[in-house]
């Protein structure tokens, strides 16, 4: 299959180029595609290439046995394997599958002083207890989280070129609603984006077949693999605990009040049994935790209650696999995005939100109705974001805006499958145009 072109391909080659240029960790959860596109930029940019796979050849799990120098290390790789050469400036050390073996993120630290030889690792976070060896290195390598793919990802897939970016935000600068042939043929492509989710595999079978087929079976496959990586890196009585919360976040966001309770996943359940459990599926990158705000206040950092959060699919394509089978039939064949009470919608605004670095807040108040799906933010101003499923009005949207006791809100923004708009300090866009909103907000005059 032919190579998807990723926003990481860009990140490499500011990395190759970088006079200070330091080891790369590049995380993420499995079958983001780190592995392909590490190695077409290492065939494009070096002469000599040495990838060490540390679960396909678990033989080299010794080369740290005589310490963490280059020299040592180097000894032990070509005593194990003589035929890999190490030729200095021209050669790129590929540490793959690091989660099987932490240790060696320890030796990136020498290999940054000693600066001969560049190095990439990557891994799942799957079992990696990064928290506990990354001190190690700190200030000698680089990390960076690979993620599905998201939306202008999907679209350069389907063959539009990075200038679609620039002609979606002018039109949404200028407020200038699409055209209905545009809004058609984005919204439908949108959809399909949601179906399909961001898994480069799934997404390479949808576009060399030019249709669905396999792709549910792949997506099942890849949550079938993630249940097994459960299994594998977590011990005890832990695996059934995340088992069980990694299951039920589709039912929990079926509800009507989205709010992840723990006491749903297991008879008797108590919070201090699983968070242990939620916090390792974040870390393995399996989740996205959007938090409940004290107050729709800045800043956001540090105002929101760790004990109340909502819970999505970091892929909402694994999500739509793991629904129900009437609701995937009415997804599929009615293209009902408002299947599962709205979630679908939520769930991809989520993950557009966190692939552009965001955080993940929402706000419900204890004491009324008043509840809202997001909240980001410019230089002065917080800017709820509302997500709507179906037309209507936007009730709580407006009291944020109207009521003087959120006073670091004056405007916001809505959601949903209409066109472009702006009326009573709410500005209207469609969902495809989510991946847009940092952009839109930093361009935007007014």
């Amino acid at each position: 299959m032919a190579y998807l072109k990723r926003k990481i391909d860009l990140y490499l080659e500011d990395w190759f180029g970088s006079p200070d240029k330091k080891p790369l960790i590049v995380k993420g959860a499995r079958q983001t595609g780190k592995t392909e596109s590490i190695r077409r930029f290492a065939e494009t940019h070096y002469k000599n290439i040495v990838e060490i796979n540390f679960i396909e050849s678990p033989k080299f799990k010794n080369i740290l046995e005589d310490g963490y120098s280059p020299v040592d290390i180097i000894k032990n790789i070509t005593r194990i394997e003589p035929g890999y050469e190490f030729i200095e400036n021209e050669t790129l050390i590929f540490f793959d599958e690091i989660q099987s073996y932490p240790d060696i993120v320890t030796s990136l630290k020498f290999f940054s002083i000693d600066g001969r030889y560049d190095v990439i690792c990557s891994g799942s976070l799957l079992g990696i207890n990064y928290k506990q060896i990354e001190s190690i290195s700190v200030g000698y390598k680089t990390d960076y989280e690979m993620k599905s793919m998201d939306f202008e990802e999907f679209l350069w897939a389907k063959g539009y070129d990075e200038s679609i970016r620039s002609d979606l935000l002018n039109t949404m600068l200028f407020l200038a609603p699409f055209n209905e042939s545009v809004m058609k043929t984005f919204s439908n492509l949108f959809i399909d984006y949601v179906i399909i989710g961001g898994m480069p595999e799934v997404v390479s079978r949808y576009i060399s077949n030019d249709n669905f087929s396999g792709t549910l079976e792949l997506q099942r496959q890849i949550v079938s693999s993630y249940k097994e990586d459960i299994r594998k890196y977590a011990s005890g009585v832990d695996q059934t605990r995340i088992s069980r919360v990694y299951e039920s976040v589709p039912t929990q966001l079926a509800k009507d009040n989205k709010k992840f309770q723990v006491s749903k996943v297991a008879s008797g359940a108590r919070f201090h049994d699983y968070a242990g459990c939620i916090e390792w599926l974040k870390d393995a990158g399996l989740i996205n935790l959007c938090y409940c705000l004290n107050f729709p206040e800045l800043p956001l950092k540090g105002n929101y209650d760790d004990s109340k959060f909502k819970i999505y699919l970091s892929d909402t394509g694994l999500l739509v696999s793991m629904l129900d089978d009437e609701s995937q039939e009415d997804l599929r064949v009615n293209k009902n995005l408002g299947v599962y009470k709205g979630a679908l919608y939520e769930s991809i605004v989520s993950e557009a939100l966190y692939k552009d670095n965001y955080g993940l807040f929402y706000y419900k108040r204890d004491d009324g109705t008043l509840e809202e799906d997001f909240f980001i933010r410019d230089t002065t101003s917080l800017i709820p974001v509302e997500v709507k499923a179906r037309s209507g009005r936007s009730q709580s949207l407006r009291s944020l805006i109207n009521n003087d006791r959120y006073e670091d809100i004056s405007w916001g923004v809505k959601l949903s499958s209409n066109n472009i708009g702006f009326e009573n300090n709410i500005y209207t866009f469609p969902y495809f145009c989510t991946f847009l909103l940092r952009d839109w907000l930093k361009n935007k005059t007014s």
